[in-house]
C-alpha cells in the first residue's frame, strides 16, 4: 500500500479508508491527524463501510466515542478533541475493547498511543490551492511496517 496519497474528492479519502480495511485486524490502532476538514471522518467512514459495519459512521464529536459492531470487526471510532490529558483517555475505558476491535481516534496524537504496542499514524491534510486533500501513512512498528511494505 502506498504511504502518500492524493485524495481529491470525499470519495477518494473514503476509498483510502476502505483500503485500510484490508490491512486492519483486530487490536488495530489508527491515530488519525490534520485539521478540521481534512477528511479525518471520511476516511472512517470508508474504513467502516468496507469492515460492513452497518450504521452510519458518524462524527463522535458530541459523544466522544462510538462502536460499530456487525461487520468483520467491530470499530471503535473516537474523537479526543475536547480530550485535554491521557488521564481523560483513560476515564474513557477504551483499552477494554481494544483487543478485539480496530480503533481510529481523530485528534489523538499525544494522547492514545499507548493503547497499543504499534499503531498507524495517518497524518491528513488540505492543500490551500486547490482544497484538494493528502494523506500521508506514518506506520509505528515493525507490525505496520511490514503491512505496508510487503
Amino acid at each position: 500500500m502506498r504511504r502518500e496519497h492524493v485524495l481529491p474528492t470525499v470519495d477518494d479519502t473514503r476509498a483510502l479508508g476502505a483500503a485500510l480495511a484490508g490491512v486492519v485486524a483486530p487490536g488495530d490502532l489508527v491515530v488519525l491527524t490534520g485539521p478540521l476538514g481534512a477528511g479525518k471522518t471520511a476516511l472512517t467512514q470508508g474504513l467502516g463501510a468496507a469492515l460492513g459495519v452497518g450504521e452510519p459512521v458518524t462524527s463522535p464529536t458530541f459523544v466522544i466515542a462510538r462502536v460499530h459492531r456487525g461487520g468483520r470487526l467491530p470499530l471503535v471510532h473516537v474523537d479526543a478533541y475536547r480530550l485535554g490529558s491521557v488521564a481523560d483517555v483513560d476515564d474513557l475505558d477504551l483499552d477494554a475493547s481494544t483487543e478485539e476491535s480496530v480503533t481510529v481516534v481523530e485528534w489523538g496524537a499525544g494522547l492514545v498511543e499507548r493503547l497499543a504496542d504499534e499503531h498507524l499514524e495517518v497524518r491528513l491534510d488540505r492543500r490551500d490551492d486547490d482544497d484538494v486533500r493528502t494523506a500521508v501513512l506514518v506506520p509505528h512498528g515493525p507490525g505496520w511496517v511490514a503491512r505496508l511494505d510487503p
